[in-house]
């Protein structure tokens, strides 16, 4: 049977899905017509319906969950792992730092321009959690983002993926790390993006795939190298070093299986974003039965 699969060039993905797509593993009868997209065009394809099996933000998971469920496998969650709020000016990134610390209001600074990469992102969902007056937001392609603050279109910017490694050496500042936020106020790892599959699939199929992708994440896990040409290729001119940084921080024991604290860590940030408002409450269960 053949499905269609969507997920990121970035590393973390490419590692995962490595021996699933090239059939390293046994697939047990099923093939995958991929597609690579960012995480936000993979969103917005996840609310149409156009792919049988997706990589998604957890933030976007709220709004394509009467179409989805969520797979035990193949999910980024962890500590220290989470999206940074970024700027040029040093004395900017000080002065918001206090705030946050304090707890107080921006104030004068609530029209600062914040470029951010998708507004289902988790990324986005964290940042309304931290500074929730900051909603001049401009859109863009996450590998623009530190591009923009450089050249003064932006005052602050909102990274994921590989950026993290790369904004100090280009002469920008960290205002907070979202991800080291949300396990202070919670005491859970923070769920990033996870993969989906259609409901209307029959349970046969779900069960096998989520069995297959788990084996596909403890091949990667057991020959790291295996994957390296075809991780590459897809990387954005990463050096190996950066590109299994990106794999280390991202793919972990919750990629393997989420297990109690994965699905209690992803329940929490349902519920506090459903009390907030920022996502449509909804009766189906979020996790693959």
């Amino acid at each position: 049977m053949k499905l269609t699969l969507g997920f990121s060039p970035c590393p973390n993905d490419t590692f995962i899905f490595d021996a699933l797509i090239h059939h390293k593993i046994d697939t047990k009868g099923l093939d995958f017509e991929v597609e690579y997209q960012d995480v936000e065009t993979l969103n917005l394809k996840a609310f149409q319906g156009d792919l049988d099996v997706t990589k998604l933000s957890y933030h976007a998971f709220a709004y394509a969950v009467e179409d989805y469920e969520l797979l035990d496998a193949g999910s980024a969650l962890g500590f220290g792992v989470g999206p940074m709020l970024i700027t040029k000016d040093p004395s900017l990134a000080l002065a918001l730092q206090e705030k946050l610390n304090k707890g107080e209001g921006l104030g004068e600074h609530n029209k600062l321009r914040v470029g951010y990469p998708g507004k289902y992102t988790t990324a986005n969902f964290l940042l309304g959690l931290a500074f929730p007056e900051l909603t001049n937001k401009i859109e863009l392609v996450f590998s623009e983002i530190e591009g923009a603050l450089l050249d003064g279109s932006i005052d602050l910017g909102l990274i994921i993926h590989e950026n993290r490694f790369t904004y100090a050496q280009r002469g920008l500042f960290k205002v907070v790390d979202l991800g080291e936020y949300w396990e202070t106020t919670t005491k859970f790892p923070i769920p990033l993006g996870g993969i989906v599959v259609k409901r209307s699939l029959s349970k046969e199929v779900k069960d096998t795939l989520n069995k297959v992708l788990k084996e596909s994440v403890e091949f990667a896990f057991a020959n790291p190298k295996s994957g390296l040409d075809f991780i590459r290729s897809h990387a954005q001119e990463m050096s190996e070093e950066v590109m299994y940084k990106h794999i280390d921080l991202y793919v972990n024991k919750y990629s393997v299986e989420l297990g109690a604290e994965g699905r209690n860590a992803i329940t929490k940030m349902f519920e506090k974003a459903q009390d907030l408002g920022f996502i449509p409450r909804s009766d189906r269960k979020l996790f693959l039965s």
